[in-house]
């Protein structure tokens, strides 16, 4: 169990240092993620055409994971955009929102009761990023790409609720990643037209760097999560990922030094932001006390 809980902070962390590798690998947002789905994507091929047990899944439910695929893509071009326009501790800020848009449109795709204290929660974080924005003019470009990509990432666990019903999250990951990356390759020849790029093959720190996001914090950050999870809960690991802005933020400031170049109203929205952290935490843990022990489906983490 030590070791099960050892295994998951280290995907948390790895997570996390996502955001700064945005920042230290100096291409175009668009063609960072196409380089960053093309190496996981076939990493993730190469290991799956090793395993034994690969279980089939039908040409339709292949197509709607390749279209969530696509989604999760968008969204994580609007991230490194946002740190690209931005900074990292902003751009994980807007990444925080994902749970007040989570908290809305779960209730509306399925059709189930609105639960409006997660909505109370999610507001709050939203009312911690109008601090920032509001304070310092310098991001705002930044944080309204962030805030997009939030909305798309919050689409990302809701779609996926079904599908991980029914097929591996393994499968489920191999399959996004993939599907991501062949949407970006329809796509990025008109994102260019919006946001041109200023060189097209990655230098040798960006490959460097690539490697490392790819391999360390994509497809190693997966296996530790995923080995996590035959120990312990879906529900210990999703509360866990909660930390994932936190951490990025605290390493932004370490190897960064961002906290430099930050106001009083970004540390005003970050208090606000972590206490709604907190309490969603605490009352997650608090309801599953009362609920008891319940079989959770596994998340796609990573």
């Amino acid at each position: 169990m030590k070791k099960a809980f050892i295994q998951l902070h280290i995907a948390v962390f790895l997570a996390g240092f996502t955001g700064i590798l945005g920042k230290l690998i100096l291409l175009n947002e668009g063609l960072l993620v196409w380089y960053r789905l093309l190496i996981s994507s076939l990493t993730l091929w190469v290991i799956y055409l090793f395993q034994k047990d690969k279980k089939k899944i039908s040409p339709l439910l292949i197509w709607k994971i390749l279209g969530i695929g696509a989604i999760a893509a968008m969204h994580w071009v609007g991230f490194y955009g946002s740190i690209k326009y931005s900074n990292v501790s902003v751009a994980l800020v807007c990444f925080s929102s994902i749970g007040f848009f989570t908290a809305f449109l779960e209730p509306f795709i399925f059709r189930t009761k609105m639960d409006w204290a997660e909505l109370f929660l999610g507001f709050l974080m939203i009312i911690g990023i109008y601090f920032i924005f509001h304070f310092d003019p310098n991001y705002k470009l930044g944080i309204l790409i962030g805030m997009a990509s939030a909305f798309l990432g919050s689409l990302f666990p809701i779609l996926n609720k079904a599908v991980l019903k029914n097929v591996p999250a393994y499968t489920v990951t191999m399959y996004e990643l993939s599907g991501g990356f062949l949407f970006l390759c329809l796509i990025l020849p008109f994102y260019f037209q919006i946001s041109p790029a200023s060189y097209f093959l990655p230098s040798a720190s960006d490959w460097f760097w690539l490697l490392v996001l790819s391999w360390l914090c994509t497809v190693v950050a997966i296996n530790l999560s995923m080995k996590a999870l035959e120990k312990i809960s879906a529900f210990t690991v999703n509360l866990s990922y909660n930390l994932e802005p936190v951490y990025g933020i605290l390493l932004a400031f370490v190897v960064l030094h961002e906290n430099k170049h930050l106001n009083v109203g970004f540390y005003i929205g970050f208090a606000l932001i972590l206490v709604s952290i907190t309490a969603q935490m605490f009352r997650l843990w608090q309801e599953r006390k009362n609920r008891g022990t319940k079989k959770e489906e596994s998340p796609l983490v990573g």
